[in-house]
């Protein structure tokens, strides 16, 4: 006779049957409700994991990052100040402080230099140009114009040590990726430009040479003016005979590309090329330009290429210190200042020259 198990009150009303031979019960003959989830909801779920997993590793490689380190090598050339401020763990950078890979600036100025010329960076040093990384700084601060002692390289040993032990010491060079040879300077000149493109963001690239005495505030002042002209060439104009004696200064081999007299280009000591003008430069290939004897006369026919705008101002080829001279130099005795290394420290000594106001009293 089957018996019926007593049952709890609240338990389900199944009937559980004890085996008469076992008097054990056995399992009740009933199908448990689903327990599967939809497939839809499934899915959901996966994608949200998923998403919140790549959150999270991408936030960890973020905090992990180590901070980018700002360029200062293009190839051969390097720039020494930014690699000791990048090596010395000193901040240089934005508002914010992070490293910038290239820097914005009003003006970029590469001072073209030789291993011979190291009484006339000394007397730089002594004047104008600052003698140490942070004065550097500070004028680059002050003026939005960076300095660089821009030379190539030599296959002499020892002039290279020398100039390591004052890359050293100065931190103030840019080295280009060219041989350093006077009758190079061409080629010198379109590797500096080259290099100070792909290194700085400037509106502007100065070249200037190690034997001009500069007011790099009243520079500023210049470069910061407002020109309706993307394609700017800025010098003190001129022109002037073709030297083709051969036993003459400046004699230029290809002068007969030329004719008798030169076309209008600035001088050499000091000149400034707008940001787009160097852009043109910087992508064109080494063999695709013309390389007269001279290198300001290069320059000068790569601009009549370019169909730029030439901007005369005589205020940075004065032969004198005044209230609105930029660059001082012994025009035309010389293309630069007459025995430089003294004539420098001779013209900072003058009020006019290193102390007089950025513009003159009826400009401010």
């Amino acid at each position: 006779m089957p018996l019926f198990s007593h049952r709890h009150p609240s338990s389900s009303a199944i009937p559980t049957t004890i085996n008469p031979k076992t008097s054990k019960p056995s399992k009740p003959n009933f199908i448990p409700p689903s327990t599967r989830y939809p497939l839809p909801l499934l899915v959901f779920s996966l994608i949200s994991l998923l998403i919140g997993l790549s959150g999270t590793i991408f936030a960890i490689s973020a905090i992990r990052r180590p901070k980018p380190v700002p360029v200062f090598r293009c190839g051969r050339s390097e720039d020494t100040f930014r690699a000791f401020y990048s090596g010395s763990g000193r901040t240089r950078g934005d508002d914010n402080g992070a490293l910038i890979d290239r820097p914005r600036l009003l003006g970029f100025v590469g001072i073209q230099t030789g291993f011979e010329s190291g009484d006339r960076r000394a007397a730089l040093r002594s004047t104008w140009f600052p003698s140490d990384p942070d004065g550097l700084l500070r004028l680059e601060q002050a003026t939005g114009l960076a300095f660089r002692y821009v030379i190539g390289r030599s296959k002499d040993a020892k002039k290279m040590a020398q100039l390591e032990k004052e890359v050293d010491k100065y931190r103030d060079f840019m080295l280009i990726d060219v041989e350093e040879e006077y009758l190079k300077l061409p080629y010198k000149t379109l590797a500096f430009f080259k290099a100070a493109f792909k290194l700085f963001e400037a509106d502007y690239y100065i070249k200037a040479d190690d034997d001009i005495y500069l007011r790099p505030d009243r520079l500023a002042t210049l470069l910061a003016k407002e020109r309706t002209h993307s394609l700017t060439y800025i010098g003190c104009m001129k022109k002037g005979p073709v030297i083709t004696d051969p036993k003459m200064k400046w004699y230029e081999k290809s002068g007969h590309l030329i004719g008798n007299e030169y076309f209008l280009h600035a001088y050499g000591p000091i000149y400034v090329l707008s940001a787009e003008v160097v852009a043109s430069l910087a992508s064109a290939r080494n063999n695709s330009l013309r390389m007269f004897s001279n290198e300001d006369v290069s320059i000068g026919s790569w601009m009549l290429a370019m169909n730029v705008y030439h901007e005369d101002n005589r205020a940075i080829c004065d032969p004198r210190c005044t209230p609105t001279s930029i660059a001082v130099w012994d025009i035309p005795k010389c293309s630069g200042l007459c025995n430089p290394a003294s004539r420098m420290k001779e013209l900072h000594k003058i009020d006019m020259c290193s102390k007089s106001p950025t513009l003159p009293p009826d400009d401010r």
